[in-house]
């Protein structure tokens, strides 16, 4: 696709707009990602980063920070130019929101840094296909210099007064700050999640969601801000940017304790082929498949990003990470290619 226009948000985050060489429009779920496939350093590099613009907008947008030692990200800040062509594919991703005319309905988004940015396509949908429907964003930030989307947040706000409700939270004190915005300095925490949920409830909405995404220690604050505010589970959505290092986040797909991760030969089902790949100990089945060159799909290659999902047909898997599915998507077998690890010699595996 080609960069169409290169929008500076902050000094440290710019937006690339997509345009597709044919002008065709791409489909996509607010809340999903775009994989951009860049040579840098003579090596394609693959990076996900969530859509900020809507389904119904001409391009297809991304918002990209500088990171300390992000290979990509710095990469596209210091180098990529309106008019070049980067390969991409297909939207993905499993956290996403749809929206739904006939309902009515309070949709709580917490953010963090570049967290905000599939956030931002969900409050533009549901403010113009839900019209019934109240948005409140709650959003972390370093300082008022660091926050995403400021000028047009004010302006969906101007807009939608009854009906969009933006809250800052700033690390650092403000000058001249207002008594409201000083009791809104601090991190976004567990006991500041619960006291700006008291203030921002609204009558009239028995139906509520929840989605978050940004830092993990953020994220774990506000789960657990929910969980002690009795929020149902399944009530709750979230994204991960990186893969989680919390033990209560690891989990195990069809493993036991006695179990042992040996050598082991997976059969794939791609594209109306069969494959027959030898999994090592020490490698995923992603890995053993782009080993004996099979073009496998995959991306964030962290267990977060479902690019590279597969249905495990027959057979153990065990994965390293889960982040990237859902409870339901487990019990019906899938499994991520890219922290998968066969445990048993009959896995088959079904991709697409």
């Amino acid at each position: 696709m080609k960069v169409a226009e290169i929008t500076q948000e902050t000094a440290d985050a710019v937006t690339l707009h997509f345009e597709h060489p044919e002008r065709n429009s791409i489909s996509f779920i607010p809340g999903q990602f775009l994989t951009l496939i860049i040579p840098v350093n003579g090596s394609k590099i693959r990076r996900s980063y969530s859509l900020c613009s809507t389904p119904d907008d001409p391009r297809l947008s991304v918002t990209i920070k500088r990171v300390e030692g992000g290979l990509m990200s710095n990469y596209i800040l210091d180098n990529v130019k309106v008019g070049q062509e980067i390969e991409v594919m297909a939207p993905l991703g499993n956290f996403n929101l749809k929206a739904d005319a006939s309902k009515k309905r309070h949709i709580y988004l917490f953010g963090g840094g570049s967290g905000i940015t599939p956030l931002m396509s969900m409050t533009r949908t549901i403010l113009k296909d839900e019209p019934q429907s109240r948005v409140t964003l709650i959003y972390g930030n370093r300082n008022e210099n660091s926050v995403i989307f400021k000028s047009e947040f004010d302006r969906l706000e101007a807009e939608n007064p009854e009906r969009l409700k933006v809250v800052y939270v700033y690390n650092e004190s403000l000058k001249d700050a207002t008594e409201q915005q000083e009791e809104n300095i601090g991190l976004l925490d567990r006991m500041m999640v619960i006291k700006l949920m008291d203030k921002c409830k609204a009558p009239g909405y028995s139906d509520e969601s929840f989605y978050m995404c940004g830092p993990e220690g953020m994220m774990n604050e506000v789960r657990d801000a929910l969980q002690f505010m009795k929020v149902p589970a399944d009530r709750v959505f979230k994204e991960s940017f990186v893969a989680p290092t919390t033990p209560e986040d690891k989990n195990v797909t069809g493993a036991n304790e006695t179990d042992e991760i040996v050598t082991q030969t997976v059969t794939i089902i791609y594209e109306g082929k069969e494959y027959k790949v030898e999994v090592e100990p020490n490698e995923t089945i992603l890995e053993a498949g782009l080993r004996d060159d099979i073009d496998l799909p995959y991306s964030c290659q962290a267990g977060l990003c479902t690019a590279c999902r597969g249905k495990c047909l027959t057979g153990r898997v065990h994965l390293d990470e889960r982040e990237g599915l859902s409870d339901s998507e487990i019990a019906q077998g899938y499994v991520l290619n890219c922290v998968g690890h066969p445990l048993t010699s009959d896995v088959v595996i079904e991709i697409g």
